[in-house]
């Protein structure tokens, strides 16, 4: 891969101007291109890699040795003739609470909406083949639950999606860390002493994980719309007692749950493909086996896999994701 191949331009979005977090609006939008792309016209198809919680783009170009990140990743799939030429696109959707889930939400600001915002400055600014047929959202955990989501939102965008690992059924991939935040939040009483203790901390102690976590959902899953930059907690900070009417508006974001509510988006979608770990420590795997059953009633085509391994470093399973993905563009672009 030479130096040619991936750029980071900066991008000022309208959608997160003002958000309520204060968060910047400039952001660094990390873009590989093939080899190709200097030596010729053509147009591409493009990826739009999303990162899970506490990650961004720029994480995704992060030198390893033990493993090629995702430039490396897609320059092997392109020698090894596994995936057609692609540009690939990682956005940065990190906030002052570590993630967006790639929602809009009065508490965090539109994420969603910029995500569409990146797809059309890319097509205008780059030489993309800007039609759904040719645009794809793959992702990891929180990733992988916005390329899900966004997918089933918006066919009309997107046609191919990779979700891996991604958040769904909240029973079991949240509900089980209530305990462990309310312990972590039980001291202060609230959300915002809590924070201003973290933030003095080098890095997030262990036990106070499940509590920052659980912020960041709150903030997109239960906002206060009526008061911007304010949001809800699914348990009482005192009590630790679940509170129902806002795990029921959790429960609207779960995959899981909706995925019957958007049947006719899911069939104009030209590629599914769902896998997780069969060890995954937030019960992942369970909530994808339960996706992929709801699919098949709904009569969606979809891929569903697992495989031996848990929630974490699992970025080899792009290969996985981009092989299918990039061989059904190709024969998309060949018919």
């Amino acid at each position: 891969m030479n130096q040619n191949q991936v750029q980071v331009p900066e991008f000022t979005s309208e959608s997160l101007k003002g958000n309520p977090l204060g968060d910047p609006e400039l952001r660094k939008l990390p873009i590989y291109f093939p080899p190709s792309y200097d030596k010729s016209q053509k147009s591409y198809p493009v990826v739009y890699f999303l990162a899970g919680f506490t990650g961004t783009g720029l994480s995704m170009l992060n030198y390893s040795a033990f493993e090629p990140n995702v430039p490396e990743r897609i320059d092997k799939l392109i020698r090894e003739e596994k995936i057609p030429e692609i540009i690939a696109v990682m956005p940065d959707c990190m906030t002052k609470l570590l993630g967006s889930q790639f929602v809009n939400s009065s508490a965090i600001g539109n994420y969603e909406d910029y995500i569409l915002e990146i797809a059309q400055y890319v097509d205008k600014n780059y030489r993309t083949l800007a039609q759904p047929e040719s645009r794809a959202l793959v992702g990891k955990s929180s990733g992988g639950y916005g390329s899900f989501m966004l997918a089933m939102k918006h066919p009309d965008i997107f046609s191919y999606l990779g979700c891996h690992s991604g958040d769904m059924y909240f029973e079991y991939c949240y509900k089980h860390d209530f305990p462990h935040a309310y312990n972590a939040l039980y001291r202060y009483q609230s959300v915002k002493k809590f924070q201003d203790y973290i933030a003095r901390q080098h890095k997030i102690p262990g036990r106070a994980f499940s509590a920052v976590n659980l912020i960041g959902m709150g903030a997109a899953y239960s906002p206060l719309e009526d008061k911007p930059g304010e949001f809800e907690l699914p348990f009482d900070l005192k009590t630790g007692e679940i509170r129902d009417e806002v795990w029921q508006r959790w429960l609207k974001f779960d995959p899981v749950e909706i995925v019957g509510d958007w049947k006719e988006n899911l069939e104009k979608l030209r590629l599914i493909f769902i896998d997780c770990g069969s060890r995954d420590e937030y019960h992942l795997h369970i909530g994808a086996r339960i996706l992929s059953q709801r699919l098949d009633k709904l009569g969606i085509s979809h891929t569903h896999e697992e495989f031996d391994d848990t929630h974490r470093s699992i970025s080899y399973r792009y290969d996985r994701s981009l092989e299918v993905i990039g061989q059904t563009i190709a024969m998309e672009m060949i018919g």
